[in-house]
């Protein structure tokens, strides 16, 4: 019987160790993992971009992080991490994720952002983290194709473009004949006609 309570008791102390080893440890682990809010991303360059699929133009983009202070945080560690399905870009090598560590203004410079071939808007996800702080943002992206990047550009429908195109190639002939005529801008007229004065003659009828 004394075996059995001591046992008992035995069992009762372990479970309440492990009670206690069990919550120190998933409050370390806490406290490592980064906590969301505390560090602001911003995209200086590069958000919003609208890249042509079929010429493959590469991008750049230049994100900043800063703290509750609006301070540059520089050594943090930056993760863009791009869609793998649909329209989407990769990095330099292909892959659709990249980390790099900012500098002394809390910048990093992600060179050579490359469209696949899939047409549509996506968003690079970002995330940043330093000493147990965290933020995260999106870069905003769209693939067109080549003539719906022209009118893009140009803020125009590809119709009305080439409405626009015809007129001006109109309106230069027009000029080119206009110009060629007699050296003026003006077309030819009639040939005027010139009455000059003079003494009037008398003689016998004819």
């Amino acid at each position: 019987m004394t075996s059995m309570v001591r046992r008992s008791k035995g069992l009762s102390v372990l479970a309440a160790w492990l009670t206690v080893y069990s919550s120190l440890s998933l409050s370390a682990l806490a406290a490592q993992e980064p906590q969301e809010g505390g560090l602001k991303i911003s995209i200086i360059e590069g958000d919003n971009a609208i890249v042509n699929v079929r010429q493959r133009v590469s991008r750049e983009a230049i994100v900043q992080v800063e703290d509750e202070n609006h301070k540059p945080v520089g050594g943090a560690l930056v993760t863009l991490i791009s869609p793998h399905d649909g329209a989407s870009a990769s990095f330099g090598n292909g892959a659709k994720s990249i980390t790099l560590t900012t500098d002394d203004q809390g910048r990093i410079r992600v060179k050579n952002i490359t469209p696949n071939q899939v047409a549509g808007q996506f968003q690079i996800r970002i995330v940043a983290s330093k000493n147990g702080l965290r933020g995260t943002a999106v870069l905003n992206g769209t693939n067109v194709a080549a003539t719906a990047a022209a009118a893009t550009a140009a803020g125009i429908s590809a119709k009305v473009w080439w409405i626009l195109a015809g007129i001006g190639a109109a309106a230069a002939v027009g000029t080119a004949v206009a110009v060629t005529n007699n050296g003026s801008s003006a077309p030819p007229g009639p040939t005027p006609v010139v009455l000059t004065p003079g003494q009037p003659t008398v003689g016998p009828p004819r």
